[in-house]
């Protein structure tokens, strides 16, 4: 930073403590003050969309990784069985098949129109900031200028030249301000409006993509249930599962190595 830039900033802290205690009068737009809160929602909303629409993807690939640990599991679990039948094996199949297939199939799609564009949409976010972060010094500058020039009012100063050029500079400043404050008011507005047209078709790629993974994830696994015992979902449909269950557990209680349980 620039020894100008240094006393800048400090000047701008003096003013804003001055502020504080009342020594300096502040301007206030209320036009602008409420553009700059509607900016901050949308700010606030777009970047916890970024951070969702992020996870979403990273939670995806960790379902279907789960998916198959469980899968491997599972064919583990059922040993020779599970081959003679096929379930366990088909099961482990649907779920690498999902994973394999489906889940990086949608991955470059997602993040064609539903990451990057969101991306580009916040990454404009630093520069709005920084055009805000100015027009605040901006204020703060002509803010203080006009303190001077009251108090030039209130106790002359000798040098009689000193009230037309501090005002002088007094109206540089306001005209900078405002310059940068009507660019805001008139600008923030349009950028909150073309939140919805801008994010739409990202919307619509989402639903799809979506609709694409429940639907091929529904078509794997109901392939799966060709191997299921069809007494199984009878007994489910009719609600006699539990009994069936039951009946299993008796048996094992009578066996004598689970005879404490």
């Amino acid at each position: 930073m620039s020894w100008s830039g240094f006393k800048k900033n400090v000047s701008r802290g003096t003013t804003t403590l001055m502020m504080k205690t009342g020594h300096v009068e502040r301007t206030s737009d209320r036009e602008y003050e409420v553009e700059e809160r509607r900016y901050r929602t949308l700010e606030s909303a777009a970047l916890r969309l970024q951070k969702e629409a992020k996870g979403y993807l990273d939670s995806l690939r960790a379902m279907t990784a789960s998916q198959m640990r469980i899968a491997e599991t599972i064919d583990a679990f059922y040993g020779d069985s599970g081959a003679t039948d096929g379930v366990s094996r088909s099961y482990k199949q649907a779920v690498e098949d999902l994973d394999a297939e489906t889940v990086k199939a949608l991955d470059g799609p997602y993040r064609t129109t539903v990451l990057e564009p969101i991306n580009r949409f916040c990454a404009y976010f630093p520069d709005i900031n920084e055009c805000i972060k100015k027009r605040n010094h901006k204020m703060l500058d002509y803010d203080a200028m006009r303190s001077k020039v009251k108090r030039l009012v209130e106790k002359p100063d000798k040098d009689p030249s000193k009230l037309p050029r501090t005002e002088k500079e007094t109206e540089m400043a306001k005209a900078a301000y405002e310059q940068l404050n009507q660019q805001l008011t008139d600008e923030l507005p349009q950028l909150i409006d073309l939140r919805v047209p801008y994010l739409d078709p990202s919307f619509e790629a989402l639903v799809k993509i979506q609709l694409r993974f429940c639907a091929e994830a529904y078509s794997r696994m109901a392939q799966v249930q060709q191997y299921l015992d069809a007494s199984t979902r009878d007994q489910y449909a009719s609600g006699d599962l539990d009994a069936r269950v039951e009946d299993v557990l008796g048996q094992i209680r009578e066996l004598s190595i689970a005879g404490t349980v």
